[in-house]
């Protein structure tokens, strides 16, 4: 069976901390995957207003996932304290990918994560192109 592969970026350049609860735990007593993609979703809320911005509020536009992948690197735990770090890559003309490195505190590796973000007009329900701003705060 082949895996995803989720490759480093060179620098993650927000990093957001958040401890694992009990209530984030499956039946197989470690953080389940559902769980994880809410914790990811903290930490790109958390990412996004450090740019001074908002998901449904990007620079007078709004985003929404176009895709996830995630690539198990070990478990989580009730208590664990987790960073996970956020950079940005593939900025294109409408969207972009938010990837993020999940480790403990002591810096054993969690998981890898990506999301790929789109702008979208959700009135019309329509791809958009991102505006100038965003790219700009993004890096490009």
């Amino acid at each position: 069976m082949s895996r995803i592969q989720i490759e480093s970026l060179e620098s993650y350049p927000f990093s957001f901390a958040i401890t694992v609860r009990t209530t984030d735990l499956n039946y197989g007593g470690h953080l389940g995957n559902d769980k994880l993609l809410s914790l990811v979703h903290e930490a790109r809320v958390a990412f996004l207003a450090s740019l001074g911005y908002k998901e449904r509020e990007f620079a007078g536009e709004s985003l929404i996932m176009g895709d996830t992948a995630i690539v198990y690197q070990g478990e989580g735990f009730a208590g664990d304290k987790l960073k996970i770090e956020v950079g940005c890559s593939d900025i294109s003309r409408c969207g972009f990918r938010l990837n993020y490195r999940v480790k403990k505190a002591d810096g054993t590796p969690v998981a890898m994560v990506e999301n790929g973000m789109v702008c979208f007009d959700y009135n019309n329900k329509k791809v958009k192109p991102l505006p100038e701003e965003a790219l700009t705060a993004l890096g490009k």
